[in-house]
């Protein structure tokens, strides 16, 4: 692999460590109304998630994408956070917000 990549991979793993936080979902309205919201389901780790979405690595979201494991949060999705008040994990991979449900999170590398 090119060292280049390998640093700047390393890079963005240790930055959406850092920021990966809980969230609730009412504080996320703006940008669910924005379109910029992305759910990520259990079985995979939100930070390589956030991290192939900085690398641009096209094949590993076509796969997800088309797998059902990254996609826009539903407006039936979203109602539900929205009537708990739901607290997620969350990381800004500019300009997406990934969004993990707590029960679901894989964080660790």
């Amino acid at each position: 692999m090119d060292e280049d990549v390998t640093e700047r991979e390393h890079l963005l793993r240790r930055d959406y460590h850092q920021q990966t936080a809980r969230i609730h979902w009412h504080e996320l309205q703006t940008y669910y109304a924005g379109g910029s919201v992305i759910r990520v389901v259990s079985g995979l780790n939100l930070v390589e998630v956030a991290v192939q979405l900085g690398l641009d690595n096209t094949a590993c979201f076509q796969r997800w994408i088309e797998n059902g494991d990254v996609a826009a949060v539903s407006d039936e999705q979203a109602l539900i956070w929205y009537e708990g008040n739901a607290e997620l994990w969350a990381v800004v991979a500019a300009p997406w917000v990934l969004v993990q449900q707590p029960g679901d999170a894989n964080l660790t590398e």
